[in-house]
């Protein structure tokens, strides 16, 4: 995702220079009344501002291979998510069951983990549809049921029962969790072990091409 904050200040301090150069050189130059050189500064300082946004958000679709749709198809998506991911929180965070804490602490590391690793690089988001579309929203609904049923002063046999059958839903979902986090990262581990390969390829020719010289040395 592209930093908003980041994007804003690299293009105010384009702007701001443009603006009052514009103006400098109307008024001074061109002999342009103040008014209507303020006028020209601030329209050359707002042109600039737009053009290097566009540019700036050009390059970034370009660098993740993505267009214009594709981009706010998935930032609707990533937004719906943080919504999501914000009531996991609560719900897994207001639970007072010490038995659940290390469980509850796993399910959070990993959706934060893939929401980062989405909106950082947006085009992961398709590595982790079923994550997006299905898990999260099974998850969230859990936690919730869960922590409401834990909340009830007494509890009856039935409900005993609701939270033990929940428990090992979600262990089941946090096994399913951690394959969507693989997803994600799958194609940066084939690639390490394509390099680690290559590595050991070139190590052994390496040691293939001392051999000879080696035993050269051994004869004298």
């Amino acid at each position: 995702m592209m930093n908003p904050v980041l994007s804003l200040i690299v293009r105010s301090f384009v702007a701001i220079p443009v603006t009052v150069f514009t103006g400098f050189i109307s008024f001074f130059f061109f002999d342009v009344n103040f008014l209507p050189s303020i006028a020209l500064a601030l329209a050359g300082g707002f042109f600039t501002h737009v053009v290097l946004g566009l540019f700036m958000s050009s390059s970034f679709l370009k660098k993740h291979g993505l267009t214009r749709k594709e981009y706010r198809y998935i930032q609707k998506n990533l937004a719906d998510a943080n919504k999501k991911i914000r009531r996991l929180n609560k719900s897994l965070f207001t639970i007072r069951d010490l038995n659940s804490v290390k469980q509850r602490i796993d399910i959070l590391r990993i959706t934060k983990k893939i929401q980062k690793m989405a909106a950082k690089e947006p085009k992961r988001f398709y590595q982790a549809e079923p994550f997006y579309f299905s898990h999260l929203d099974s998850v969230v609904e859990l936690t919730e049921k869960y922590n409401f049923l834990i909340s009830q002063p007494k509890k009856s046999l039935e409900i005993n029962q609701s939270l033990i059958e929940t428990r090992q839903t979600l262990n089941e979902l946090t096994r399913v969790l951690e394959e969507d986090l693989y997803q994600v990262v799958s194609n940066d581990v084939d690639h390490l072990n394509f390099e680690i390969d290559v590595a050991k390829h070139t190590i052994n020719k390496q040691k293939e091409l001392k051999l000879p010289e080696e035993n050269r040395w051994l004869k004298k």
